[in-house]
Order: structure tokens, then C-alpha cells, then sequence
């Protein structure tokens, strides 16, 4: 009988500790975690202090550039605790960053959206290889990954970067993206009127 409640009390040390929620993975801009939609809703449903962790977050991303996306993993312990790991800037904000393009290709392969250097890409890998994801990655392999993330952005690849040809590019490169800014909202305008 004594050895059966043993064995019960130990069952129900280990079931204490099992979480139940799956861990909330979201991006959340550098130092602007507010008690609000979407994030303040997230929270709540995991039974999570919200002021505490806005409080928390702004705190621990102050040094980092306001607005800047950042992958979080949040995972709560049974005593509403949780565990905030903040991932460095999405790849995708990265390349864009320095390509210095606001928005990827609407059609990659078709068309290049802007262009970074090997440099570039070196850098950029030498950040998100801190990721706790990419830990066990080589550098070689974060490489490769980041290269076809640029592809999927319509981001050229190049070694040597002139910056005057560059500007023209880019500038140029405007007029390409306003005008399929405003074929999208036509689209968008004529799906309405069939609609509505």
C-alpha cells in the first residue's frame, strides 16, 4: 500500500510539472510591446501578466532600434511564469535592410527588387547563426539558406556593388513598384465591385 502511494506521489510530482499550452511564437517590434491587439489577446489566453511582460520586453530590446520585427518564443510554466527568448531581426528584414528596398519582388525570378553584396550576406548570416535554430548550422550552410531566402525576395546576389549605378537602380526601381502597387489596387477595386 505504502509502495502504490509512493509511486502516486511521484506520478503527480511529474505531472505537475507538464505544460499544456504550445509555445507562442510571434514577431513583435523592438521596444513597442503594448497591452493591446494582437499581442495583449495572446497573452491573456496563456494566462500571462501582460503589463509585466510589455514591461519585460521593452526593457530587454531598449538598446535595439524601435520597430524592428523580433521572432519571439514564449513558452509559460505551470506557475504563470514564462520563458522569453528573442530571436535576432527575421532574415527577410535583414536582406531587405541592406539592399535598402522596403518590399521584395512581386514575382521573384522575373524580376530583381535590389541587390547585396557577398559582404552582405556574410554579415547577415553571422547574426542569425546566433539563433538558437541555427545554432548547430556552419556558416556555410547559413550561407546557402540565406541565399535562397534572397532569391524568394528577388534579391540579386552580387561582388561588387557601385553605389552611383546602384542609386539609379533603385531609383528606377520605384516607378516599377508604384506601378504594380496600382495595378494590385485596381484588382483589388474591380473584385470589390463583383462582390459587392
Amino acid at each position: 500500500m505504502s509502495k502504490a502511494a509512493g509511486k502516486l506521489k511521484i506520478l503527480k510530482k511529474t505531472a505537475d510539472k507538464i505544460t499544456h499550452t504550445t509555445k507562442l511564437k510571434t514577431n513583435i517590434p523592438a521596444g513597442m510591446a503594448a497591452a493591446g491587439p494582437p499581442l495583449g489577446p495572446m497573452l491573456g489566453q496563456r494566462a500571462i501578466n501582460i503589463a509585466a511582460f510589455c514591461k519585460d520586453f521593452n526593457t530587454r530590446t531598449a538598446e535595439i532600434k524601435e520597430g524592428i520585427p523580433l521572432p519571439c518564443r514564449i513558452s509559460v510554466n505551470s506557475d504563470r511564469s514564462y520563458n522569453l527568448v528573442i530571436h535576432s531581426p527575421p532574415a527577410t528584414f535583414l536582406l531587405k535592410q541592406a539592399a535598402g528596398i522596403p518590399r521584395g519582388a512581386m514575382q521573384p525570378g522575373r524580376e530583381i527588387a535590389g541587390m547585396i553584396t557577398l559582404k552582405h550576406l556574410y554579415e547577415i548570416a553571422a547574426i542569425k547563426i546566433q539563433d538558437p535554430p541555427n545554432t548547430l548550422l556552419t556558416m556555410q550552410q547559413m550561407c546557402e539558406m540565406l541565399v535562397g531566402i534572397a532569391r524568394t525576395c528577388g534579391i540579386k546576389i552580387v561582388r561588387e556593388l557601385n553605389p552611383e549605378e546602384y542609386a539609379k537602380f533603385l531609383e528606377d526601381r520605384q516607378a516599377i513598384v508604384a506601378e504594380q502597387k496600382r495595378e494590385l489596387q485596381e484588382k483589388r477595386e474591380a473584385k470589390m465591385l463583383r462582390t459587392g
